[in-house]
């Protein structure tokens, strides 16, 4: 599993915006830019759709004026899911990215087999990143959503 001080990996997630679809190398994407990067295990699902995310929605304000460039969530789903889920909850200040084939997820340690339920999903968990290393990581333990929320990660900016 990645560790704080550790840079992230360059590998590929997807943003599907208005001009059509992005294919963002992690590395370049989060260059020189402090970034709260936060992963969920599903769009549209329970705690992700009622809590999760719309914590950072209504924070994001606030999260940014601590000096953050970059609000991200991610999730082992596609782009189009992802556009359709921040659609969904207003997530104009946020940046939707999906990570179709779990490359992200994988590469940084912190995926998950959830069988039936969905295959391999990710970790729920929140990072803080400066240009491109983890300075923070909060991984949350099975079942449990309180180290990764948004109101947690705005304490530690």
């Amino acid at each position: 599993m990645i560790e704080q001080g550790q840079a992230l990996p360059n590998v590929v997630l997807t943003e599907l915006t208005a001009d059509g679809m992005k294919n963002h190398q992690v590395t370049e994407l989060f260059a020189d830019k402090k970034v709260v990067l936060f992963a969920v295990p599903g769009a549209f699902t329970p705690t992700c759709s009622a809590a999760h995310l719309p914590g950072y929605v209504v924070l994001a304000d606030q999260i940014k004026a601590k000096g953050v460039d970059i609000i991200a969530c991610v999730s082992v789903n596609d782009a189009f899911v992802m556009k359709a889920w921040g659609e969904a909850h207003n997530t104009s200040e946020l940046m939707m990215l999906g990570d179709g084939d779990a490359a992200f997820t994988k590469a940084i340690g912190l995926d998950k087999e959830t069988g039936s339920f969905g295959g391999v999903r990710s970790q729920r968990y929140a990072m803080i990143i400066e240009n491109g290393v983890v300075t923070e990581l909060a991984v949350e333990a099975a079942g449990e959503f309180e180290v990764s929320k948004a109101e947690a990660i705005l304490e530690k900016l």
